[in-house]
Protein backbone atom coordinates (compact mmCIF):
# COMPACT_ATOMS: atom_id res chain seq x y z
CA UNK A 1 0.00 0.00 0.00
CA UNK A 2 1.06 3.59 -0.63
CA UNK A 3 0.55 6.50 1.72
CA UNK A 4 0.71 10.22 1.05
CA UNK A 5 1.20 12.67 3.90
CA UNK A 6 0.92 16.45 3.66
CA UNK A 7 2.47 18.90 6.07
CA UNK A 8 3.21 22.59 6.41
CA UNK A 9 -0.24 24.08 6.72
CA UNK A 10 -1.10 26.74 9.24
CA UNK A 11 -2.33 30.26 9.83
CA UNK A 12 -0.71 33.07 7.88
CA UNK A 13 -1.48 36.71 7.24
CA UNK A 14 -2.50 38.03 3.82
CA UNK A 15 0.60 38.62 1.75
CA UNK A 16 2.52 35.99 3.64
CA UNK A 17 4.11 32.78 2.44
CA UNK A 18 3.82 29.11 3.27
CA UNK A 19 5.52 25.98 2.00
CA UNK A 20 3.63 22.69 1.89
CA UNK A 21 5.23 19.27 1.62
CA UNK A 22 3.83 16.00 0.35
CA UNK A 23 5.71 12.81 1.08
CA UNK A 24 4.73 9.52 -0.55
CA UNK A 25 5.94 6.18 0.74
CA UNK A 26 5.20 2.49 0.52
CA UNK A 27 3.94 0.92 3.71
CA UNK A 28 5.39 -2.50 2.90
CA UNK A 29 7.51 -2.15 -0.23
CA UNK A 30 9.38 0.90 -1.51
CA UNK A 31 8.15 3.18 -4.26
CA UNK A 32 9.97 2.84 -7.55
CA UNK A 33 8.34 5.61 -9.54
CA UNK A 34 5.57 8.21 -9.37
CA UNK A 35 4.32 9.64 -12.64
CA UNK A 36 2.37 12.63 -11.41
CA UNK A 37 1.99 14.57 -8.20
CA UNK A 38 -0.36 17.41 -7.59
CA UNK A 39 -1.95 19.74 -5.11
CA UNK A 40 -5.67 20.29 -4.80
CA UNK A 41 -7.69 22.37 -2.39
CA UNK A 42 -11.19 22.61 -1.06
CA UNK A 43 -12.49 25.79 0.52
CA UNK A 44 -15.59 25.92 2.72
CA UNK A 45 -18.70 25.69 0.59
CA UNK A 46 -16.75 25.04 -2.59
CA UNK A 47 -15.81 22.05 -4.69
CA UNK A 48 -12.31 20.65 -4.69
CA UNK A 49 -10.16 22.29 -7.32
CA UNK A 50 -6.81 21.61 -8.89
CA UNK A 51 -4.06 23.95 -7.76
CA UNK A 52 -0.96 22.64 -9.48
CA UNK A 53 0.46 19.43 -10.91
CA UNK A 54 3.91 18.23 -11.84
CA UNK A 55 5.04 15.17 -13.74
CA UNK A 56 8.10 13.12 -12.96
CA UNK A 57 9.85 14.88 -15.80
CA UNK A 58 9.10 18.30 -14.35
CA UNK A 59 6.22 19.49 -16.51
CA UNK A 60 3.99 21.78 -14.45
CA UNK A 61 0.45 23.04 -14.69
CA UNK A 62 -1.22 25.71 -12.56
CA UNK A 63 -4.68 26.99 -11.94
CA UNK A 64 -5.09 30.53 -13.21
CA UNK A 65 -5.89 31.74 -9.71
CA UNK A 66 -2.42 30.82 -8.41
CA UNK A 67 -0.19 31.50 -11.40
CA UNK A 68 2.65 33.78 -10.49
CA UNK A 69 2.16 33.18 -6.79
CA UNK A 70 2.51 29.43 -6.25
CA UNK A 71 5.30 27.13 -7.36
CA UNK A 72 5.13 23.36 -7.40
CA UNK A 73 8.27 21.25 -7.34
CA UNK A 74 9.30 17.71 -6.52
CA UNK A 75 12.25 15.66 -5.42
CA UNK A 76 11.99 12.32 -7.14
CA UNK A 77 14.67 10.74 -4.98
CA UNK A 78 12.58 11.54 -1.91
CA UNK A 79 9.17 10.92 -3.52
CA UNK A 80 8.19 14.32 -2.23
CA UNK A 81 6.36 17.25 -3.78
CA UNK A 82 6.30 20.81 -2.53
CA UNK A 83 4.06 23.80 -2.96
CA UNK A 84 5.59 27.19 -2.31
CA UNK A 85 2.80 29.68 -1.76
CA UNK A 86 3.58 33.39 -1.86
CA UNK A 87 1.44 36.51 -1.71
CA UNK A 88 -1.29 34.55 -0.01
CA UNK A 89 -4.83 35.86 -0.10
CA UNK A 90 -7.84 35.10 2.09
CA UNK A 91 -9.31 33.31 -0.92
CA UNK A 92 -6.50 30.76 -0.63
CA UNK A 93 -7.94 29.51 2.64
CA UNK A 94 -8.71 25.82 2.19
CA UNK A 95 -7.74 22.30 3.03
CA UNK A 96 -4.93 21.39 0.69
CA UNK A 97 -4.67 17.80 -0.50
CA UNK A 98 -1.82 16.05 -2.25
CA UNK A 99 -2.34 13.45 -4.95
CA UNK A 100 0.09 10.92 -6.34
CA UNK A 101 -0.83 9.14 -9.56
CA UNK A 102 0.62 6.03 -11.12
CA UNK A 103 2.69 5.06 -8.15
CA UNK A 104 4.81 2.04 -9.03
CA UNK A 105 6.12 -0.03 -6.14
CA UNK A 106 8.73 -2.73 -5.94
CA UNK A 107 7.34 -5.89 -7.46
CA UNK A 108 5.43 -4.18 -10.25
CA UNK A 109 2.28 -3.02 -8.48
CA UNK A 110 0.79 0.29 -9.58
CA UNK A 111 -1.50 2.58 -7.61
CA UNK A 112 -3.64 5.35 -9.09
CA UNK A 113 -4.83 8.55 -7.44
CA UNK A 114 -3.48 8.13 -3.95
CA UNK A 115 -4.67 10.98 -1.71
CA UNK A 116 -3.30 12.43 1.46
CA UNK A 117 -5.32 13.45 4.50
CA UNK A 118 -5.02 17.16 3.79
CA UNK A 119 -3.43 20.08 5.56
CA UNK A 120 -5.33 23.21 6.53
CA UNK A 121 -4.21 26.62 5.32
CA UNK A 122 -5.90 29.70 6.77
CA UNK A 123 -5.06 33.13 5.42
CA UNK A 124 -6.44 35.78 7.71
CA UNK A 125 -5.53 38.95 9.55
Amino acid sequence: QVQVVESGGGLVQPGGSLRLSCAASGSIVPIINIYGMGWYRQAPGKQRELVATITRGGTTNYADSVKGRFTISRDNAKNTAYLQMNSLKPEDTAVYYCNADRVVVLGGGTYFDVWGQGTLVIVSS
